[in-house]
């Protein structure tokens, strides 16, 4: 279907409920019984609503109850070294609201607070410095927008279709807008030895969840953050100061950040040996594996997100994402990958960052298998689970960024199914 077409079928659907809202409006001889919605006094309108200071701090109003992070209770022992899910079904744009952004802990989320909190930089450096929370704010700082995603993110499909709703195959995974001080700056602060090739970045939790991470990165793009999306940041995301390494997996963004060592090697930490590498069919892994590859899923429709308006117009949405760069392109497949239509980005692709997709289309009732693809500006196209598999085998967990297939049935209801 072609957009004139898609346009010419929305208009027509518009003007025709247009009609039929006058028609029950007026309570038209032949027309359904007028909608007391609308002809009608409502309860709120006709009183006095809540005063301004009746929540300091605002809350999502009571109807959008549902849209909450969830944990799946078999997947971890206890929800202390745990994961729960951003409800991406439930949202639009790009920008996750805070109390939305999934949490990953290791040993729990701490309560740490700001005149408590201290920054170490040492090792290969010529003045070993300790910051405080206040030292931080005096340095000149900055804003970006970027994506963190769990390296097992989507993990739990590489053995085929596992988990029924987009929050929870694809909802490891947040995009906010941080502000703080370039890593490199403090890094020069502390006069770095050039000979150091990496450094080691700690947390203060009783994990001391720990990441080696290459001197280049360190000195390019890692910002030391202490606020997001314009606020501080939330307990479960590192309040007071985390780390925030882009386009890499979430592992590495260190919460509660206590010490950057810079070292001549890396460290070979539990996090990057036995854990948050590849193990390929041959039983060999493969580490160094940061980068977060093009990936992109279909939020709307979706297990948690049915057709529930009948037939029609329909605007299938989604987001894509790279660690590599930004997104320039996201194809719609309605039939499994056989036919290709290229959404509609909502605005150019930023990188590391999430980037919404629509594709505005009809739907008359037909049986679909929607997936989406994502291209980034590296040329990197998103591959099949196939494809995947045919590089690493079944014994991965980590980094698979395969194309996600939903079956959408005649009554609108989804779910979760493997394309072979």
């Amino acid at each position: 279907m072609t957009e004139e077409t898609t346009g010419k079928s929305r208009r027509a659907f518009l003007k025709g409920a247009a009609l039929t809202g006058v028609g029950l409006a007026a309570g038209k001889a032949g027309a359904a019984t007028p909608d007391p919605l609308i002809t009608e006094v409502q309860p709120w309108a006709s009183g006095l609503g809540d005063g301004v200071d009746e929540t300091p701090y605002g809350l999502p109003i009571e109807f959008e109850d549902d849209v909450i992070r969830r944990n799946v209770e078999w997947l971890t022992a206890d929800t202390i070294s745990s994961i729960n899910f951003t409800p991406i079904h439930a949202l639009d744009g790009t920008i996750t609201p805070q109390g939305c952004a999934f949490e990953r802990h290791h040993s729990g989320a701490i309560e740490l607070k700001k005149e408590d909190y201290r920054l170490m930089i040492n090792g290969m450096v010529d003045r070993p410095l300790v910051f405080t929370y206040a030292d931080l704010e005096r340095f000149p700082r900055e804003n970006h927008v970027y994506f963190c995603e769990c390296a097992a993110n989507t993990g739990m499909e590489w053995a085929g279709a596992q988990l029924n709703g987009a929050q929870f195959t694809h909802g490891m995974i947040h995009n906010m807008e941080y502000t703080g001080v370039p890593l490199r700056t403090l890094l020069e602060e502390a006069g770095y030895d050039t000979a150091g090739k990496w450094v080691f970045v700690e947390g203060a939790d009783a994990s001391s969840n720990g990441r080696s991470i290459p001197m280049e990165k360190a000195l390019d793009d890692v910002l030391v953050a202490f606020k997001a999306n314009g606020e501080a940041l939330r307990k479960e995301h590192g309040y007071p100061v985390r780390l925030v390494v882009p386009g890499w997996e979430g592992n590495m963004w260190i919460k509660w950040i206590r010490r950057i060592e810079v070292m001549d090697g890396p460290v070979e930490s539990r996090e990057e040996t036995s854990k948050y590498t590849d193990t390929l069919a041959d039983g060999i892994s493969r580490k160094w594996t940061w980068e977060m590859d093009a990936k992109s899923v279909v939020t709307s429709p979706s297990p948690q997100s049915p057709i529930t308006h009948g037939n029609g117009p329909l605007v299938i949405s989604g987001l894509a994402w790279s660690g590599r760069g930004a997104i320039t392109r996201v194809d719609v497949s309605k039939d499994g990958g056989k036919t290709w239509e290229t959404a509609r980005l909502a605005k150019p692709g930023e990188k590391m960052a999430l980037t919404r997709f629509y594709l505005d289309t009809e739907w008359n009732g037909e049986e679909m298998m929607l997936q989406s693809r994502a291209m980034d500006d590296t040329g990197y196209v998103q591959p099949t689970k196939a494809q995947l598999r045919e590089v690493r085998g079944l014994n991965s967990i980590y980094h698979n960024n395969c194309i996600q297939t939903w079956l959408v049935r005649a009554n609108g209801e989804a779910e979760n199914v493997e394309v072979s």
